[in-house]
């Protein structure tokens, strides 16, 4: 358990991929993606509520889900600088942010769960987050086993 803290954690942090090299080329892919998602959500017209969500914006108030979406962007683009960091200088820290892109879909979920919204279409954010939470846990195993095992065999 002890090791398996230190791949997620690890005491010297650096650019080492530890392990099956996997993990790391879907997780820079998916920087890409997050980062295209956080500029659309940031500075389009209507923060891809309406056009890419479906919400009805002719209500009262669309301008507060306006915000709400580019604020939503705005959070998503300082989570891709760190997820590009990361992937550029950082990779030894590949096990970890997959466990925090969990983290990150699952409490989406949850807050779509307790706060539900009437969208015109399902978004696809939705139906990525469906595809991507069982991705994300499978490159998580497959970056702490194939790290284990390399640190176990070396030992």
């Amino acid at each position: 358990m002890k090791k398996l803290f230190e791949i997620l954690l690890p005491a010297k942090i650096d650019n080492t991929i530890r392990g099956w090299k996997l993990p790391f080329y879907i997780f820079a892919l998916y920087t890409v993606i997050s980062t295209v998602r956080s500029f659309i959500h940031l500075l389009s017209p209507d923060g891809g509520a309406g056009t890419i969500a479906g919400v009805d914006l002719s209500a009262a108030g669309a301008d507060g889900i306006i915000f709400a979406f580019a604020l939503w962007g705005s959070s998503q683009l300082l989570m891709a600088i760190f997820q590009l960091l990361v992937v550029v200088r950082y990779r030894s820290l590949i096990p970890f942010m997959w466990l925090m892109l969990i983290l990150e879909v699952m409490l989406r979920e949850l807050v779509g769960a307790m706060k539900p919204v009437t969208f015109a279409h399902t978004p696809p954010g939705a139906i990525g987050n469906r595809l991507f939470l069982p991705l994300a846990a499978l490159m998580l195993i497959l970056s702490l086993w194939s790290a284990y095992r390399q640190t176990s065999e070396a030992q």
